[in-house]
């Protein structure tokens, strides 16, 4: 069955845009006026120019905490990888360690969909760290900006496991089919020279991008996908295996899920939609969502099923209000039955029924696994995916010794692969020595949360995160003793230092959404397996107080639970009108 192709030409350009739209059609393809702002002696680059630059994978930011009156800002720049999967090689590993020490803040930040971030470049040494990460067979593009970020999929390390080979290479087709073909990226940091490996994609990537029917192509375009003004927002893009739920699969723009008939042979992907965390404090219209499903594509039109929702995306998203123009926002205003039929008009062909799903569960992939050949992989637990100090010069000494490859995890964790039996105790104790615990080894409640990096860099931030989580997760496990909760117990808490969601806290069982100096919105409800939003449950909680606010909570927790039931469905079985008023009882709110 065919269905008729979309009447809406792709490359119409709505009456009204925002600036930044004005500002991608007039670069030339994200070229002008970086190029020529990249090689002046000033310490920063225009606005324009920073809009540019996200696509190319960096943000320029300054130190708050540095600025002097009369002196202005000290500006530097944010350097994030493209890394499908969080799959490191051992040599891209080693030069991102040295480019740390060398022309960055000294550490390395895992994040939450599974790339690095290098904090604290200076604008005359941008050129060197991009060109050194892209000759150790990395990249930075589209790890930032209107285009497709960067692809999850389980950071499984199994090799006897073909649903997660085949998950893992799929989320690296994707990236490569929506990779920006334009040839920018080659020309400002290799001047334009094209390094060899990032132009290995797979032979059906390459047909697929060229397939230009049913409008899914810009016609006469150096990005067939994408065309001039790119997309209207960032788009993201998860994979995984039925059941596996270790990268928040639900809030992404797309999701594929790999299906094997009883046999194991692919038949192709569940698809789904309109997930996103993003929002705004005080608007009502921007909202946290879920992705919900499309329908189920064969194995061979998974690819031009990804180009269809992406064409719907360039083609309908807004792009006169930035606070507006995620996939989500359309998925919404339109509901999912008509963006399926516009989504089949741009596929040529409708989506099929989804195969039915096992529960999603979240995985940590914490601890000593068994990869399947005979070696080992090892999960390291990293505090908010801060390496640094100690622990960052033995990861690095280990690394290159055994020369071991990685996987980052999406909840800001790393794994180390290969490693053979025998090397398992030196590793495990020099890990140790340098404070890298074993999982048991460390509190529950610390291993199971987030938090962004937020203040002193961060140009969103209004509050702490990264650097106040660790005393807020002590606080939080004094009031659980107290409440008589167990050791082993754990909550899932998630903070930000803004509500832009980069650690996804409206999916947390307790989240903490900064909204202030000292102060933050409270969420509460989410589940543990990424299956539940939370709701607001207070608008406001200066940080001073948070165990007046949260000793009642916990408390009627304890008492009221049924066996085996965790906080979030807790809170969302009882709702907060209990919580309310045992808070309420305690003297929470009463001036």
């Amino acid at each position: 069955m065919r269905v008729a192709t979309p009447s809406r030409p792709p490359t119409a350009f709505p009456a009204k845009r925002s600036k930044v739209e004005l500002i991608k059609e007039h670069s030339d393809y994200l070229r002008h006026p970086l190029m020529q702002e990249l090689v002046t002696e000033a310490s920063h680059i225009s606005e324009d120019a920073v809009q540019l630059m996200k696509f190319h994978g960096s943000y320029q930011q300054d130190d708050r905490e540095k600025r002097t009156f009369g002196a202005g800002k000290l500006y530097q720049f944010m350097m994030r990888t493209r890394q499908p999967g969080g799959t490191v090689s051992n040599q891209l590993y080693l030069v991102m360690d040295e480019l740390a020490d060398l022309y960055g803040s000294g550490t390395l930040r895992l994040t939450t969909r599974q790339t690095f971030q290098l904090h604290g470049v200076l604008k005359q040494d941008l050129k060197t760290v991009f060109s050194s990460v892209i000759k150790a067979m990395g990249s930075t593009l589209g790890a930032c900006g209107d285009v497709n970020r960067n692809v999850l999929s389980p950071p499984a390390p199994y090799t006897n496991r073909p649903e997660y080979a085949l998950a893992e290479k799929l989320a690296n087709d994707v990236a490569d089919l929506l990779a920006p073909q334009a040839g920018t990226y080659y020309d400002v940091w290799l001047d334009g020279e094209k390094f060899f490996s990032l132009n290995r994609e797979s032979p059906e990537v390459t047909a697929a991008r060229a397939h230009d029917s049913h409008g899914t192509n810009v016609k006469n375009s150096p990005e067939p996908i994408y065309g001039p003004l790119f997309l209207p927002r960032k788009f993201k893009v998860a994979v995984t295996v039925p059941g596996d739920n270790s990268i928040d699969v639900l809030t992404n723009d797309l999701v594929l899920v790999v299906i094997h008939d009883e046999s194991g042979s692919y038949r192709g992907c569940n698809v789904l939609v309109g997930g996103g965390m993003g929002r705004s404090h005080g608007k009502a219209s921007t909202f946290a969502r879920l992705a919900e499903d499309l329908g189920f594509v064969a194995a061979e039109d998974v690819l031009h099923a990804v180009k269809a929702v992406v064409a719907v995306q360039r083609d309908y998203g807004r792009r006169d209000d930035r606070k507006q123009a995620r996939l989500k926002y359309l998925v919404s205003e339109w509901g999912i039955e008509r963006f399926r039929k516009v989504a089949e008009q741009y596929l040529g062909k409708p989506f099929a029924p989804s195969a039915p799903l096992p529960p999603w569960e979240f995985k940590d992939y914490l601890g000593w696994m068994e990869q399947g050949d005979g070696s080992l992989a090892y999960g390291i637990f990293v505090q908010n995916g801060r390496i640094k100090g100690e622990a960052k010069k033995e990861l690095r000494r280990l690394i290159e010794e055994y020369e071991l490859p990685l996987l980052i995890t999406a909840t800001q964790d790393l794994i180390l692969k290969n490693i053979r039996p025998e090397w398992r105790d030196d590793i495990a104790a020099r890990l140790q020595a340098v404070g890298l615990r074993d999982k048991e080894q460390v509190d529950p409640l610390a291993r199971d949360s987030m938090a962004c990096p937020a203040l002193p860099l961060c140009g969103l931030a209004i509050g702490e995160a990264e650097r106040a989580s660790p005393d807020v997760l002590v606080r939080l496990r004094a009031l659980m003793d107290a409440a008589g909760l167990g050791a082993e117990e754990s909550v899932v808490v998630r903070m930000t230092g803004c509500p832009n969601g980069c650690a996804r806290p409206y999916m947390a069982e307790l989240g903490l959404v900064g909204d202030g100096a000292n102060s933050y919105q409270v969420w509460l409800g989410g589940d543990r397996h990424g299956t539940a939003l939370a709701r607001v449950f207070a608008e406001r909680m200066k940080i001073q107080d948070l165990e007046v606010f949260f000793k009642p909570i916990l408390e009627v927790y304890k008492e009221q639970r049924s066996e085996g039931e965790l906080f979030g469905p807790f809170v969302s079985r009882v709702g907060f009108d209990l919580l309310k008023q045992r808070q309420l009882a305690a003297g929470v709110g009463k001036k």
